[in-house]
């Protein structure tokens, strides 16, 4: 039973993550885009709360899922090896999250980039933004396959 719950939540959690990422990256990128480069800055310092406040609530259960899908299935080696790679995924999200996006968000949220270098700044941040889509989606999957996996045996 525990392991269908570890295995449940980092799925769940990691799917929602990416869904979370994707209404980030579409929706209010396709904004952001839209606004011109001062209102861009205005809007961001008066709202980047509400975006990042939703993270955490999303990447916190993932990591308790991961690890525990990972420790309930050690004995059983390709089960085990999936959950890894789902947990790497995960952490390189994170690592891309705290060496690139918390330095650019900051520098949006205080205006600490100039108004000519914002469009680019943020197209950039949009395409490496899609690739972390897609790495918590690929981590999604591979919870599946771990999953589908576990209950071939």
């Amino acid at each position: 039973m525990l392991r269908l719950v570890f295995y449940t939540l980092a799925i769940c959690s990691t799917a929602g993550f990416s869904g979370v990422m994707i209404t980030i990256g579409v929706t209010l990128g396709g904004y952001w885009r839209s606004l011109p480069p001062a209102e861009f800055l205005a809007w961001y310092g008066k709202n980047v709360q509400f975006v990042s406040n939703a993270i955490p609530l999303i990447v916190v259960p993932a990591f308790i899922g991961l690890i525990g899908a990972v420790v309930v299935s050690w004995s059983e080696a390709s089960i085990r090896n999936l959950w890894l790679v789902s947990c790497l995924l995960i952490v390189i999200v994170a690592i891309m999250t705290f060496s690139y996006f918390v330095p650019a968000n900051t520098a949006f949220a205080n205006g600490d980039i100039a108004v000519a270098e914002v469009q680019a700044k943020l197209n950039q941040w949009i395409m490496i933004h899609y690739v972390r889509i897609g790495l918590a989606m690929l981590a999604a999957i591979f919870g599946c396959i771990a999953m589908a996996r576990h209950s071939a045996l």
